[in-house]
């Protein structure tokens, strides 16, 4: 009985050869290739596009971060010395432990904390400052640095807060927050005022015709930090057994 016509296609659709897969490889490198070069070119653009300002603004904000990420390294390198050394180890572990305890305290928003850093002072008379802008503006804090968050002296803004709106209401882990609108931040004060400075950042969005409101920023030697951050217990999760160490 002849074969009908396509069928022999259609096999060759099904199983392909070999030809057809090294060639099926190479189109799909091909186009992964253009996809990335075009993302390359769009952040080239995004970049050429910008004022010298923003470049000298961004490679600042660079530049501060190496030097916090160096200086954890340094650190964590002297406390990895001191413990291989012997000498005095359980105290230079007990010391270790103990501010690592502080720190996380500190993240986890169940401590006050203090420091240097910012108080940013936001003005919203058509109540056009909606929780994604105030979200938006917590991530930008972060991008530059700041370690402790505060929403008018009555909000502890940690991994786990959540920003929604109830009418022209702002709402920050349930609690109504009223307007204007007062964040402080810990953190270098340098870098978290370009940050909400930055062409295109918060103040630029708050001034702008969308919001039409102000932004004040005040650079401040010590930044106190009050309220905290009741964790919630969790109703699902449980911590895992450790895993037996390999002999």
């Amino acid at each position: 009985m002849p074969e009908k016509p396509g069928s022999r296609s259609w096999r060759s659709l099904l199983r392909p050869g070999r030809g057809q897969v090294i060639a099926a490889v190479i189109l799909f490198v091909v186009g992964l290739g253009g996809v990335v070069q075009i993302r390359m070119n769009a952040a080239d653009d995004a970049y050429t596009n910008a004022r010298r300002e923003d470049l000298i603004q961004i490679l600042d904000g660079l530049g501060t971060e190496s030097r916090r990420l160096e200086g954890e390294i340094a650190e964590l390198e002297q406390t990895r010395a001191n413990l291989r050394s012997g000498a005095d180890s359980q105290r230079v572990a007990r010391e270790e432990t103990e501010q690592r305890l502080d720190e996380l305290s500190i993240l986890a928003g169940t401590v006050p904390a203090k420091g240097p850093g910012i108080r940013m002072r936001i003005t919203d008379p058509e109540q056009k400052v909606t929780a994604g802008v105030l979200l938006d503006a917590v991530q930008e804090m972060r991008d530059a640095g700041a370690e402790v968050i505060e929403v008018n002296d009555r909000v502890r803004v940690v991994a786990s807060t959540w920003f929604a709106d109830e009418g022209a209401a702002l709402v920050v882990d349930g609690q109504r927050i009223s307007r204007p609108l007062t964040v402080e931040v810990i953190g270098d004060p340098h870098s978290l005022e370009e940050a909400a400075r930055f062409r295109g950042g918060l103040v630029s969005e708050i001034t702008g015709p969308r919001v039409g409101g102000a932004v004040s920023v005040e650079r401040l030697e010590s930044v106190e930090v009050t309220s905290l951050h009741r964790p919630v217990k969790n109703q699902y999760a449980r911590p895992a057994s450790a895993a037996p160490t390999p002999r």
